[in-house]
């Protein structure tokens, strides 16, 4: 009797088969198709693969640009006037987003192309829906928020190391779906095109490190002591910005200087605020509704003084830490007022710790703007602090400060430093590279960086041996006793050609392998090849015919046997 080998093989897998019951709605075992794949199933499976690495960068980002989240906030807040936090919704939809495709491009890989095919209608509505919100929310950050991107480069400084080696593991594992790809018996220009593209890409993965400016790789009798921490606004993660509880709040964690944002008042009273209006952090829409477009430093300072400024920290929770607070604290906060020049100078003064200031020129049709310079000066004596623990900014009117410090905050050459009679410069850490840092230091012009919230960009900055940092989360800095990481030259070359070369081992024995395991394949039955000779790109159509004939062979055979019993 002859025996049929069949030529369609049902494979047990469990994850494809509950991928297309959810998304296809075939809930019966799944068939691994043996066709080529077809020009859709191709373009399908390149449209996932770019979601799945744009979704990657855009998930990156988000991560180091949680330094910034406030500032994100703010910046939507001057764009549309209402303060919300904005970064809860981006931050879950990317997390549900990048779960989903990757969810999806995994379970792809066993077959990449034809699998991918064999989801329903809606899968497909998915992948598109999520990549059109990925494009739109790059839009919308360029536009709203477009220098946030040179994070990018920044968080490379102390993430760039593990990229390389994440890089060079997914690299390897590629390198599986390449080889069974390229060591076909057939070959064609596409074939060497993809191999030559692979390994350009591995041969640039592995001299990547040559490129990389990480502060942190040194050897550690170099480092230097940690920066100072500055609360900039105080605490205000802890308790509502330019506040005295806020100032307070710096202090207690750490912080060895404090930072505020000063404006004159029509009546000659400097006080502690970042917007140019009260309505985000007062309440001034209930107390003076028809003014709470008004600059704030139109309003006398009795009228300050009136306005809550702790309601709004309660109610819009911008760091989401309300829940944390104790009932003591919150009852404190909810009776906060607007906080003079005066008082977070004294209070600094107790402390013995010295303060910079960001002071607000008035405008030239408000009462003070000739005099706004007295009434700050006069503030200082009142206060009782000493000259020297004060940091001034901007650096101007040079010719009526004596004794007072001045920063600037712009990017300067060390000649116009010199030329201006400053010591000190104060810059965005996106405005400053880590040779600038050392060009800076080397020739005594102190370097403060901001807004340094999160403990990678803190660590970079203490490599570079900044002396200072202005922070809006002094409790988080405090907690960070040493450099996140810390590695000598020696060590992490080490590891960097040892990890080249075990990949490159990995990839040249797949390669092998799989080469090994495709010819084995290459042996067929007669059967087979007389069934295959039919044509030479089987198809869906040929397969069922193939199906088909050895059925009905089967069928013959079946006849034939009872017949001869029958007889």
């Amino acid at each position: 009797m002859v025996k049929h080998q069949p030529l369609q093989v049902y494979e047990k897998q469990v994850l494809l088969s509950l991928v297309t019951g959810i998304y296809g709605c075939r809930w019966k075992r799944y068939q691994r198709s043996q066709d080529e794949s077809s020009k859709w199933e191709c373009a399908w499976f390149t449209i996932l693969s770019s979601s799945f690495l744009l979704l990657l960068f855009w998930t990156y980002f988000w991560l180091v640009a949680q330094n910034d989240f406030n500032d994100f906030n703010w910046s939507v807040y001057n764009h549309s006037g209402e303060w919300r936090d904005e970064t809860i919704p981006i931050v879950t939809s990317t997390t549900v987003g990048f779960i989903y495709i990757t969810f999806l491009l995994v379970t792809a890989f066993p077959k990449p192309l034809s699998n991918v095919a064999d989801l329903h209608f809606r899968t497909t509505i998915g992948v598109l829906a999520t990549l059109l919100t990925i494009v739109s929310g790059f839009v919308s950050v360029d536009d709203v928020w477009g220098d946030e991107w040179e994070i990018i480069l920044v968080s490379l400084q102390f993430t760039a190391p593990f990229l390389h080696i994440g890089g060079l593991v997914t690299l390897t594992a590629v390198s599986w779906l390449i080889a069974g790809y390229v060591v076909r018996k057939e070959r064609s220009n596409f074939q060497v095109t993809v191999l030559a593209i692979y390994i350009l890409a591995l041969l640039a993965l592995c001299l990547a490190p040559l490129t990389f400016t990480c502060p942190c790789i040194m050897d550690r009798h170099v480092l230097k002591p940690p920066p100072v921490i500055i609360g900039r606004r105080g605490a205000p993660m802890l308790a509502p910005e330019n506040t005295m509880m806020s100032f307070s709040r710096a202090l207690q964690h750490g912080a060895s200087s404090l930072e505020a944002d000063v404006t004159i008042s029509v009546d000659g009273v400097p006080f502690l605020m970042r917007d140019h209006t009260l309505r985000r952090t007062t309440d001034v829409s209930k107390v003076f509704p028809s003014r709470e477009h008004e600059d704030a430093s139109f309003f006398n300072w009795t009228e300050i003084h009136s306005l809550n400024a702790g309601h709004w920290f309660l109610e819009s929770d911008p760091y989401w830490t309300v829940k944390t607070l104790s009932p003591k604290d919150r009852s404190r906060i909810g009776n906060l007022t607007i906080c003079s020049l005066v008082e977070m100078l004294r209070l600094a003064a107790r402390a013995n710790s010295s303060v910079l200031l960001n002071i607000r020129k008035p405008a030239p049709e408000h009462p003070r703007f000739r005099s706004w310079f007295m009434d700050t000066l006069w503030t200082l004596q009142k206060a009782g602090i000493s000259h020297r623990k004060v940091t001034w900014a901007p650096d101007t009117d040079r010719g009526r400060v004596r004794g007072l410090l001045q920063t600037t905050n712009e990017k300067l050459s060390v000649e116009e430093i010199r030329h201006r009679g400053i010591t000190s410069l104060t810059i965005h850490y996106r405005k400053i590279s880590h040779h600038d840092i050392q060009v800076y230091l080397a020739h005594n012009v102190s370097v403060t960086v901001y807004p340094v919230n999160e403990p990678w960009l803190y660590s970079i900055l203490w490599c570079s041996g900044v002396p200072s940092v202005s922070s809006d989360a002094p409790q988080v800095l405090q907690k960070v006793p040493y450099p996140v990481w810390l590695m000598s030259h020696s060590a992490y070359n080490f590891i960097w050609i040892s990890s080249d070369l075990v990949s490159v081992a990995v990839i040249m024995g797949i390669f092998f392998f799989q080469k090994w395991r495709i010819s084995g394949m290459q042996n067929y039955n007669p059967e087979q090849i007389m069934l295959s000779a039919v044509v030479r790109r089987p198809s869906r159509d040929v397969n069922i015919m193939k199906e088909k004939l050895i059925f009905s062979g089967a069928a013959f055979s079946d006849s034939s046997h009872c017949f001869q019993i029958h007889n």
